[in-house]
C-alpha cells in the first residue's frame, strides 16, 4: 500500500446485504469504493456481534482494494495472528480495548498488517500522542461503537488536533460514523483523509441495482471536494 492523503471512501459492510457479501465487495469495488471496511464487534467491547476470523477470510478473495479491519474487541492480542492470516490489510485496535495499546500495535505490525489505533467519542486526541510512530492509521469514532446508523457525533476539533500531531508522518486519519454528504466535508476539510460509510454508500441500491452505490460514493467525494 502506497501513502497518499487523498480522500478514500471506504464503505462498511456491516450495512451489506448479509446473505451476498461476496457480491456486494465486488459491486461496491466496481462503483468506485477505494477500501472495504470491516467492522469486527464481539458483544462484549461493543453490544453487537458481527464478523470472525473465518468470515474475514472468507471475504478477502472477493476485495481487490485494501482490507481494512476495525476490531470492536477486547482483548484484542489474542487474536492479531488470525486476522493476519485472514488477509487483512489493516488492522486497527480501539485505545480503550486494553492496557497494553503498545504492545498490541507492534504486533500488529509484527504480522506485516499496517496498524490502526482507534478513538471512541469519549477519547481525547492527546491520549495517543505516544503511539504515532507505531500507527499507520488513526480511527476517529464520530459515533459511539456497536451499531450502524447512528447521530453523528462532531469531532471536528479532535481531528485537526490529530492533523497537527501527526504532522509530516504517514498516518491515514480515518473517520467512522454517520458520513455522509453533508458531514464528509467536515472531517475532510479538518484533516481526515479515510471516510467510512455504511448506510449512505447501500442505501437504496443492491447487487441487482449497484450503480446507486456508484452515485452515492461519487456524491460523498464529491462532497469533500467543493
Amino acid at each position: 500500500m502506497s501513502f497518499d492523503r487523498s480522500i478514500k471512501i471506504a464503505p462498511s459492510i456491516l450495512s451489506a446485504d448479509f446473505a451476498n457479501f461476496g457480491a456486494e465487495i465486488r459491486a461496491i469495488e466496481d462503483q468506485g469504493a477505494d477500501w472495504v471496511h470491516i467492522d469486527v464487534m464481539d458483544g462484549h467491547f461493543v453490544p453487537n456481534l458481527t464478523f470472525g476470523p473465518p468470515a474475514v477470510k472468507a471475504f478477502r478473495p472477493h476485495v481487490k482494494t485494501v482490507m481494512d479491519v476495525h476490531l470492536m474487541i477486547s482483548p484484542v492480542d489474542l487474536y492479531i495472528d488470525a486476522y493476519a492470516d485472514a488477509g487483512a490489510d489493516i488492522l486497527t485496535a480501539h485505545i480503550e480495548a486494553g492496557p497494553h495499546i503498545h504492545r498490541t500495535l507492534q504486533a500488529i505490525r509484527g504480522t506485516g498488517m499496517k496498524a490502526g489505533v482507534a478513538l471512541n467519542p469519549g477519547t481525547p486526541a492527546d491520549a495517543i500522542e505516544h503511539l504515532l510512530d507505531l500507527a499507520d492509521l488513526v480511527c476517529v469514532m464520530t459515533v459511539n461503537p456497536g451499531f450502524g446508523g447512528q447521530k453523528y457525533i462532531d469531532m471536528t476539533d479532535k481531528v485537526r488536533r490529530l492533523r497537527s500531531m501527526i504532522g509530516d508522518r504517514p498516518i491515514h486519519i480515518e473517520i467512522d460514523g454517520g458520513m455522509d454528504p453533508t458531514t464528509a466535508p467536515l472531517m475532510a476539510k479538518a484533516g481526515a483523509d479515510v471516510l467510512v460509510a455504511g448506510s449512505a454508500v447501500f442505501r437504496g441500491g443492491s447487487v441487482d441495482n449497484p450503480a446507486v452505490y456508484g452515485d452515492n460514493i461519487r456524491a460523498i467525494r464529491a462532497s469533500t471536494q467543493d
